[in-house]
């Protein structure tokens, strides 16, 4: 005879089996949230993997990410690590053969597991180079998985072991209970590192930052004293009349590339280009951001006439710019329509440095800076007196000086 309760039984589901994972995944479900990156918790979940008696030796992990230079990353650990090691992926890697043949090759075409028994016959197992490394390191198994993010997103997980014999199926099994935890809090790292990347590629890293802080309020900013930097392509509108598409993005990205990377290097902030142009700051709040911007607009001269050089071994003419310099105060912030905000600055040193920047085609110089900025770097860089000159916009001339580099 059937008790009520052992009828109840039957229609509650059955609980998973217990695994040696077990422990790692109530850590990973609820101690890692006040950790921010996710190659910190990968390294610490593969020491808890082995502290939980698996016998694992390597593990990585590889994700997908949206970045302008890179297709994705990978996080490996190692026995004896304490961290895990970053590696970024080019977007070409599929054409290379590290890619082909390999496990993340075979997850992209859809396979859901990838096993490869390391202690065989070699001329019976896969071909790739990864398992002869892995062999040659003495590991004996090895597997891979795809993981799951929303929205069909699969990334790859993968575990090897030097155990004689390989990984048992009480491994095999815990490893597997790990994944759909793995998956949720990885994607959630992912994500946060994506928004970051995304605000620092399209606003700069100073505005990123203030924006994930919370200051998304149209109206709020701060004054901020900063050298500014305006810098323009000569004759685009001519250039993008009569060159092919493809050539004229060509050329943006590598003149962008010349002025953008001293800039950065330098302390500079990009906050926007503006079709040919951009518009950067150097806070004064940084030591040394006046010489720094001299020192960025040396650089990128120089990777300008490399730049030149190089266009004119394929019959291009060369490309001109001007560059405008000055100092002061500049309101710093949101502002824009209730729906669509720009991180900018606004004030009468932008509208003044805008103006120079303009002048250096009146006066023949490609870089004018104002002698408010000059005084704060006179002693340090040559710079060439050109005489007071009426700006639009403003009542008094003003001196300008030459900077050549």
């Amino acid at each position: 005879m059937q008790t009520a309760a052992e009828g109840q039984d039957m229609n509650v589901p059955a609980k998973n089996a217990p695994t040696l994972s077990d422990g790692v995944v109530d850590w990973l479900t609820n101690a890692t949230h006040n950790e921010r990156f996710i190659d910190n918790i990968f390294a610490e979940m593969c020491i808890r993997i082995q502290q939980a008696g698996i016998p694992l030796k390597r593990s990585t992990l590889h994700v997908l990410i949206q970045h302008p230079q890179w297709l994705g990353a990978r996080f490996m650990w190692a026995d004896g690590m304490r961290e895990a090691e970053i590696a970024r992926v080019d977007f070409d890697v599929r054409e290379r053969s590290e890619f082909i043949g390999s496990p993340a090759n075979e997850m992209q075409n859809g396979v859901t597991e990838v096993r490869e028994n390391l202690e065989r016959d070699p001329a019976l197992g896969r071909k790739h180079a990864l398992y002869e490394e892995m062999r040659a390191k003495g590991l004996t198994d090895y597997v891979a998985w795809p993981l799951y993010h929303t929205l069909g997103k699969r990334h790859l997980v993968t575990f090897a072991t030097d155990r004689p014999g390989g990984f048992e199926d009480s491994h095999i099994a815990a490893l597997k209970k790990l994944l759909p935890v793995l998956a949720l809090v990885s994607e959630i790292r992912i994500k946060n590192r994506l928004a970051r990347t995304l605000l620092e590629t399209y606003v700069g890293s100073h505005a990123s930052e203030l924006i994930l802080a919370g200051a998304t309020r149209r109206g709020t900013g701060t004054t901020v004293r900063a050298a500014i930097m305006i810098c323009d392509l000569r004759d685009f509108t001519k250039i993008s009349d009569n060159w092919p598409r493809d050539d004229v993005i060509d050329l943006l990205n590598d003149y962008f590339d010349a002025m953008s990377d001293p800039i950065a290097r330098h302390g500079g902030e990009i906050l926007k280009f503006i079709g040919d142009g951009l518009l950067a700051i150097f806070p004064l709040s940084q030591p040394n951001a006046c010489a720094n911007l001299l020192r960025a607009v040396t650089e990128a001269r120089q990777a300008m006439a490399a730049l030149n050089q190089r266009n004119n071994g394929t019959g291009r003419a060369p490309l001109n710019y001007g560059i405008g310099v000055h100092v002061g105060d500049v309101m710093y912030g949101n502002i824009g329509s209730s729906s669509r905000l720009d991180f900018t600055v606004i004030g009468p040193a932008v509208n003044m440095a805008s103006r120079m920047e303009a002048l250096t085609k009146q006066i023949g110089k490609p870089v004018l800076l104002s002698r408010d900025f000059a005084e704060l770097v006179d002693k340090e860089f040559e710079l060439e007196r050109v005489g007071k000159h009426a700006v639009r916009g403003f009542s008094e001339p003003i001196e300008l000086f030459a900077f050549g580099g």
